[in-house]
C-alpha cells in the first residue's frame, strides 16, 4: 500500500477504499459470513473469499435495533442482519511494512443500540497524526447477539451462547490475520470501547479465548458486573420466545422469524426487565462456562485476568443521562434502589451490604434523586471499575481515571459529565452531529484542549504502553496501594490520591454481581 493506492489484499480478497489526502478509509469489510438463516444464533463463520475487488467505500449494515426517539442515533448506514463488518482508517502515508500500533473500537449502546459507522466514531482525527491504525467493529446486538437459546438445542438445531462476544473475537482474529496489509502491527493491538463495548472488553479480559488477541485495553464506563448466570439468560430467552407467540415445540422456527418481529419482541423485554429487576439488563454477556468461565470482576480479583496494561474509568455523573432520558435502565428512585438491594440480598445472602449509616456518610452531600443517581452511578459503573482495577493491578499496570469535564450547555441541562459525554473528546469529533447540544452555549476552545490531552494519552498508551500526556501535564501513575491514584479529566487534568475513599469504604471489597 502506498499513499496514493487504496487497494489492499486481505486473506479473503482484494478491497479498495478511499483516500481524502490525509487519511485512507476502508469501510464495510466483512470479517465473518452473514449471520442469517441457519447462521442466526450461531457463532460467526469464516467469510467466503471474493473473486473481484471489494468496494470498501461505504459502511456495512448496522445490526437491527430499536429506534428510540429519546436518543436519536445516526447509525451511518441502514439496518440489516448482514452486519458483521468492520472499518479501517490509516494516515495516507502509511505503507504495508510500517507495523503501526492498532486501536480496535467497540461501540456502546446497552448491548442493543449503536453501530461502528456512527459519525462520532469516524477515525480520521485519531489517525491523522500517523501514529496508529484504527478499526471499528460491528457486532450483533440485542436478541440477535445476546439471547441464550442453548436450552432449546435439538438434534436439528444448535444455538451458540454469547454471540456478540464471539463476533468481537472473530473481528480480532481478522485483525491478527489482515492488519499488516494495512500497515498495522498485529502484536500491538489496543482494544478500546465504551459502555457495553467496554463491558465486552472487561469480559474478554478474563476469557481464555481472547488470550493473545490484544496487547492492551481501554474500558470507558464499563458495566463490568452486568454479566449474568445462565439461568437468568434462559429466563430472558423464554420471555422473548413467548412474546413472539412461539411454543417450546416451535422454537426451531426462530431462524425463520422476520427480524423486525424479533427486534420488537426483544425491545419489549429489554424495557420490562429493569422494571421487574432494577439494575439489570435483558441482554448482556452470560457465564456460559465456556467463553465466559466465571464472573469477570471475580476472576480479575483472583488474579486471573490477561496480563495486559489497562486504562479504566468512568464519568462523574454517569446516571444523569439516564435520568434525562427518563430511562429505566438505572435505578434512581428510592423505591427502585430498595428493590435492587432486596434482590441482591436474596440472591447473595452472604454479602454484607452497606448499612443505612454507611450510605448516609458516603452520600451525605446528596439528597433525593441526586442521592439515587450517586448510588446508581457507583453500583453500576464506578465500583465495578474500581473492583476490577484493584484486581487487575496485581497482574498488569492499571490506570484509573474519572472524566469530570462538562460544557456550559451540559451543565445547564443538568447532565454535566454524564454517561458517554467523554466520547467526542476521545475521538476528536467535537461536532459530529447537528443535533448534539454539547457546544450550543460555547466551550469549544476548552473542549479542544480537553480532547487534545485525552487523545494524546490514549494514543501514547497504544503506542508506548503508558498514558503519557502532553508536555507539562501531570504524570498519571498506575493505580496501586496505598495511593490509589486517579487522573481527573476536567478543564485541567489533575492526579488525585484515592478519590473513591468514601465509596470504597461503603461498598467494600465484596463484588456485587447480579445472578
Amino acid at each position: 500500500m502506498t499513499h496514493d493506492n487504496t487497494l489492499v489484499e486481505t486473506v479473503a480478497g482484494a478491497i479498495r477504499g478511499v483516500d481524502d489526502g490525509r487519511v485512507t478509509a476502508w469501510k464495510g469489510i466483512r470479517y465473518a459470513a452473514p449471520p442469517i438463516g441457519d447462521l442466526r444464533w450461531r457463532a460467526p463463520q469464516p467469510v467466503k473469499p471474493w473473486p473481484h475487488v471489494y468496494d470498501a467505500t461505504r459502511y456495512g449494515y448496522a445490526c437491527p435495533q430499536p429506534v428510540d426517539p429519546r436518543l436519536p442515533i445516526d447509525l451511518g448506514a441502514p439496518q440489516g442482519e448482514d452486519c458483521l463488518t468492520l472499518n479501517v482508517w490509516a494516515s495516507s502515508d502509511t505503507s504495508a511494512g510500517d507495523r503501526k500500533p492498532v486501536m480496535v473500537w467497540l461501540h456502546g449502546g446497552a448491548y442493543i443500540l449503536g453501530s461502528a459507522g456512527q459519525p462520532l466514531y469516524d477515525g480520521r482525527a485519531l489517525t491523522a497524526s500517523g501514529d496508529v491504525i484504527v478499526v471499528t467493529v460491528n457486532y450483533r446486538l440485542g436478541a440477535l447477539g445476546f439471547l441464550d437459546l442453548s436450552e432449546f438445542d435439538s438434534p436439528s438445531r444448535h444455538y451458540d451462547s454469547n454471540l456478540g462476544l464471539r463476533d468481537v473475537l472473530a473481528a480480532l482474529h481478522w485483525v491478527r490475520d489482515n492488519i499488516a496489509a494495512f500497515g498495522g502491527d498485529p502484536d500491538r493491538v489496543t482494544l478500546f470501547g465504551e459502555s457495553a463495548g467496554a463491558g465486552l472488553i472487561t469480559t474478554l479480559l478474563t476469557s481464555p479465548a481472547a488470550e493473545g488477541l490484544f496487547a492492551a485495553a481501554i474500558a470507558q464506563s464499563s458495566p463490568a458486573t452486568s454479566v449474568y448466570d445462565v439461568s437468568r439468560a434462559h429466563r430472558i430467552a423464554r420471555k422473548v420466545v413467548d412474546r413472539l407467540g412461539l411454543s417450546v415445540a416451535e422454537v426451531d422456527r426462530l431462524p425463520e422469524v422476520p427480524v423486525g418481529a424479533i427486534v420488537a419482541a426483544s425491545t419489549d423485554v429489554f424495557y420490562e426487565t429493569p422494571l421487574s429487576a432494577p439494575g439489570t439488563l435483558a441482554f448482556a454477556p452470560n457465564v456460559d462456562g465456556d467463553l465466559v468461565p466465571d464472573y469477570p470482576v471475580k476472576l480479575a480479583r483472583e488474579g486471573r485476568s490477561h496480563p495486559v496494561p489497562l486504562i479504566i474509568g468512568t464519568n462523574k455523573h454517569e446516571a444523569a443521562l439516564f435520568k434525562w432520558l427518563k430511562s429505566p435502565l438505572m435505578p434512581i428512585t428510592p423505591e427502585a434502589i430498595r428493590a435492587m438491594f432486596n434482590q441482591i440480598a436474596a440472591e447473595q445472602p452472604h454479602l454484607q451490604l452497606p448499612t443505612d449509616d454507611q450510605m448516609g456518610a458516603a452520600y451525605a452531600n446528596l439528597r433525593g434523586r441526586a442521592r439515587g443517581m450517586g448510588v446508581a452511578r457507583d453500583l453500576g459503573f464506578r465500583m465495578p471499575s474500581v473492583w476490577l482495577a484493584e484486581g487487575h493491578s496485581t497482574v498488569a499496570a492499571v490506570y484509573l481515571y474519572r472524566f469530570d469535564f462538562a460544557t456550559p450547555m451540559l451543565r445547564l441541562l443538568r447532565i454535566a459529565a454524564a454517561h458517554a459525554t467523554e466520547l467526542p473528546f476521545v475521538w476528536g469529533n467535537l461536532k459530529s452531529s447537528a443535533k448534539d447540544p454539547t457546544f450550543k452555549l460555547g466551550g469549544v476552545k476548552t473542549g479542544r484542549a480537553v480532547s487534545e490531552r485525552m487523545r494524546t494519552r490514549w494514543l501514547n498508551f497504544a503506542t508506548q504502553g503508558e498514558p503519557i500526556g502532553p508536555p507539562g501535564e501531570p504524570d498519571w501513575r498506575p493505580y496501586r496501594e496505598p495511593d490509589h491514584e486517579s487522573l481527573l479529566i476536567g478543564r485541567q487534568d489533575a492526579v488525585i490520591s484515592d478519590i473513591d475513599s468514601d465509596i470504597r469504604a461503603t461498598w467494600g471489597t465484596q463484588v456485587l454481581n447480579f445472578r
